[in-house]
């Protein structure tokens, strides 16, 4: 190898449970879904549970930490 040539750098890992909790939009933003549709649904209103399915955008203070576990988003 030639000296003047340095080594590539490593590839970085993806966390994978952060890879199936999150998506990343086109725009860059990280989208997630909502907790507490796994048991007790009974005592939920229908209308608490339909706002539950859809997705929601990670709060703004928490974007950093889950960029950095999905390096290549």
């Amino acid at each position: 190898m030639p000296r003047n040539r340095s080594k590539p750098k490593l590839k970085l890992k993806t966390h994978r449970g952060a890879r199936k909790r999150f998506k990343i939009t086109a725009n860059g933003k990280i989208k997630r879904g909502h907790s507490g549709k796994r048991h007790l649904m009974g005592t939920k209103a229908p209308g608490r549970m339909r706002k539950l399915k859809k997705l929601t955008l990670v709060n703004k203070a928490d974007v950093a930490s889950v960029r950095q576990m999905l390096p290549y988003g």
